[in-house]
């Protein structure tokens, strides 16, 4: 029965999100609670030594401590410390025009040469996806290029495609949304970055991989348009508004820059928890361009909505998995998964999830899958022997990360295609093999490095 009310709470959640009849947060809250509830009637408890008894009511007592406990809200407790201090850092950064002269150094570098043009698309996507957020990513990459790609006579749809591979390869760095989720799934809350690093030479490649494949698809269209001469003057940044002139801090650019470099080595190398790591360099980072306590406060006001948002549905999570967790739900779900599976595939559970994972960004929103299917998937494969980090590792290669820009749901899908002027069909037309192929060679790569154990 336990398997029976998981597999409900699961389904229930994904199509109150999917269909949009409930937010993810109140999803993610209130369906486990119900299930959850129901679940009581049927735990047995051995309070005083008599086994078989079910006691309803200490059960559903229970409940709160579950939801509060190791496996609930303590257990995301850091991941939401780290992503508020990281959306204000990199927010503090953007508000300070740190990426504008990035951007107009890299369309100066490339001039029109379309293959150039290409390469350099990508590689300003990448350093703008620092931040984790899909949405600013194309704000910032995809208007001021635009006028470049026409200009040149380049499709527009080849930009959509760049960015989005780029983008979606960098999303799955430790402080992007799909690796947190993963990591709050499977235990690893508290240090993101131990979850991330096994894949760090997958990913690695899948940068590589991305420039190349941006090169090529560069070199398609200089081979369609032939040479192309283009005065300095048919194209200019956009200028900057009064607004974003007050907050510039055109002198303090060298310094940003090493400030996101060193925030980037301390993450990886240093042995402090995220959270840690983003609270001192996000404080830095006010000190040395909005010194002034009102400025502070305004940039705090500006960045706060998305932080909030996110962790609102990071600790509605912490309820989830609590409950799942504490009910045993999760545990009966993986063993009928088991029941069911044939024991000769068992082994190779993390290669079938990174394989399907970036269409299942198709199907599956990032709150749906990583905190309502990846639990039991990781459940179900450590019934076969296999550690369920790496069925979380190999899903982060491709679920909502690769995957994401070419999801209809994902809105920053809609965003990607409407600032580039492209037909979404279209875009995933042409996006989705390339994506897929990205995604695959990290998965192979991971395979063959271990960052996937098989």
């Amino acid at each position: 029965m336990l398997a029976a009310l998981g597999f409900i709470t699961v389904i229930a959640m994904l199509i109150l999100i999917m269909t949009k009849k409930a937010s993810p947060a109140v999803a993610l809250i209130i369906v486990p609670l119900v299930t959850g509830i129901i679940a009581c009637a049927f735990i047995v408890t051995d309070p005083e030594g008599a086994p078989g008894v079910v006691n309803f009511a200490a059960n559903v007592k229970s409940l709160g401590g579950m939801i509060a406990g190791d496996d609930g809200l303590l257990s995301v407790a850091a991941t939401g410390v780290m992503f508020i201090f990281s959306i204000l850092f990199f927010g503090i950064l953007t508000d300070a025009g740190t990426f504008r002269p990035i951007i107009g150094g890299i369309t100066k570098l490339v001039g029109t040469n379309p293959i150039l043009i290409a390469i350099g698309t990508s590689i300003l996507a990448m350093i703008v996806h620092l931040d984790g957020s899909g949405a600013v990513t194309f704000l910032i990459c995809v208007p001021p290029l635009v006028p470049l790609y026409d200009a040149v006579g380049m499709k527009r749809t080849t930009l959509a495609t760049i960015v989005a591979m780029s983008a979606g390869t960098m999303n799955i760095l430790p402080w992007g949304g799909p690796t947190l989720r993963a990591a709050t799934a499977l235990g690893f809350g508290d240090n993101p970055v131990a979850f991330f690093l096994p894949v760090l030479p997958a990913v690695l490649v899948g940068l590589a991989l991305d420039v190349v494949l941006s090169a090529l698809l560069g070199a398609r269209e200089k081979a369609r348009l032939g040479t192309v001469k283009l005065t300095s003057a048919e194209f200019k940044m956009a200028e900057l508004t009064e607004e974003e002139k007050k907050l510039a801090r055109p002198h303090l650019f060298v310094v940003n820059i090493i400030l996101i470099i060193a925030a980037i080595v301390t993450l990886l190398f240093s042995g402090f928890a995220p959270a840690v790591v983003f609270m001192i360099f996000y404080v830095l980072a006010t000190v040395i361009n909005y010194p002034k306590v009102a400025d502070t406060k305004a940039r705090v006001d500006a960045n706060a909505k998305s932080a909030i948002m996110m962790c609102s549905v990071l600790f509605a999570a912490g309820a989830f998995c609590g409950i799942m967790t504490g009910t045993g739900m999760i545990t009966e779900m993986a063993n009928t998964l088991v029941s069911i599976i044939p024991h000769s595939l068992g082994r190779f559970f993390p290669a079938i999830v990174g394989i399907i994972g970036m269409p299942a960004s198709l199907l599956f929103d990032p709150d749906s899958f990583y905190y309502g299917v990846l639990p039991v998937l990781a459940q179900t494969a450590e019934g076969f022997g296999v550690a369920g980090a790496d069925v979380g590792r190999a899903a982060i290669l491709g679920q909502m990360t690769v995957g994401f820009p070419v999801s209809p749901l994902t809105p920053s899908t809609f965003l990607l295609v409407g600032l580039a002027g492209v037909d979404l069909g279209e875009h995933q037309k042409k996006t989705i093999p390339i994506l897929w192929l990205v995604s695959l060679v990290m998965v192979a790569v991971a395979v063959v490095t271990r960052g996937i154990a098989l």
